[in-house]
């Protein structure tokens, strides 16, 4: 009793801090600065992009105001070679990568821990079946992968979610078991036992704020890989085409040979935006290990 008394305040607290920002870290702050600044132009992209990304525009002189330099007719970016605007094509593809990124990062960490914590704990033929299944997924090459699914599956960008969530669980699930075999010999996680706690108890007040953190942590690499992912497969051709996005834009430059006519600003944008957010993840993630885990940075 006395070491599950002393051992509560810790979790609790470890909860808290994994919720805290980590400001110390140059890295972390220039990732989270850029996610905040994305996830502001996702919010109000209405309001900042002048035009509907598909909107096929005309010049003042009602000409087709297709393939135009940034500055050029007013426009930022400048257009497409079908006259749309570039700079509201980046501002909307901003709403699209978020909404990809969150969700999926929320479902890989989601199935990944819950799987990770009933595997540890319970051990046996329950641990067998689900790190087998672990080793199918892991077995499965992720970006055919999803290439095959939106090829079956009508194109949408929930490809993306679901394909991460059907198997980039696995990383997730198999740290967060490791984590688990040790938590539950822990002699807080005896005494309630013999208190007469029951197995899902455990599992949610002793066991579940200790992983927390370590979930949080792969929910952000996700983001990452989840963005890119959706880029690489609408840059080959099986992304949603009613959805723009950063991809999307990649791959209408490249179809519309951006590069042989040397225009830059269709498709140099979209890939800064990618490589931002990407790296921006991975900052994030790296200070939250120096936080959450200081004998790391020792």
């Amino acid at each position: 009793m006395h070491d599950l008394a002393l051992q509560k305040p810790g979790l609790v607290g470890r909860m808290f801090r994994s919720l805290k920002l980590p400001l110390s870290d140059p890295f972390a702050v220039f990732g989270l600065a850029v996610y905040a600044t994305f996830l502001l132009t996702a919010i109000f992209a209405d309001a900042i992009a002048p035009y509907d990304p598909t909107e096929i525009l005309y010049t003042p002189e009602y000409e087709l105001a297709s393939d135009l330099r940034p500055g050029e007719q007013g426009f930022i970016l400048g257009t497409t070679s079908l006259g749309r605007d570039i700079f509201s094509q980046i501002v909307y593809g901003t709403r699209s990568a978020l909404i990809i990124g969150i969700t999926a990062a929320f479902m890989v960490a989601l199935i990944g821990s819950v799987v990770g914590l009933v595997s540890g704990y319970f051990g046996g033929w329950v641990d067998a079946v689900l790190m087998r299944l672990a080793d199918i997924a892991f077995g499965i090459p992720f970006l055919p992968f999803v290439i095959v699914l939106a090829a079956f599956l009508e194109p949408s960008i929930w490809n993306v979610v679901l394909a991460m969530a059907l198997v980039l669980w696995r990383d997730t699930g198999r740290v967060i078991r490791s984590q688990v075999l040790t938590l539950r010999s822990r002699g807080y996680v005896d005494a309630a036992r013999v208190c007469g706690s029951s197995d899902l108890k455990i599992i949610l007040r002793h066991i579940a704020p200790n992983i927390l953190p370590l979930s949080f942590l792969y929910g952000s690499i996700a983001i990452g890989w989840a963005i890119l992912t959706e880029a690489s497969i609408s840059f080959l051709g099986f992304g949603d085409p009613q959805s723009i996005s950063w991809g999307y834009m990649l791959q209408d430059a490249f179809a519309s040979q951006a590069l042989a006519k040397q225009a830059y600003y269709w498709f140099v944008p979209p890939g800064i935006c990618i490589i931002l957010v990407v790296s921006a993840g991975f900052f994030i993630t790296r200070g939250y290990e120096n936080l959450l885990f200081p004998k790391l940075g020792r």
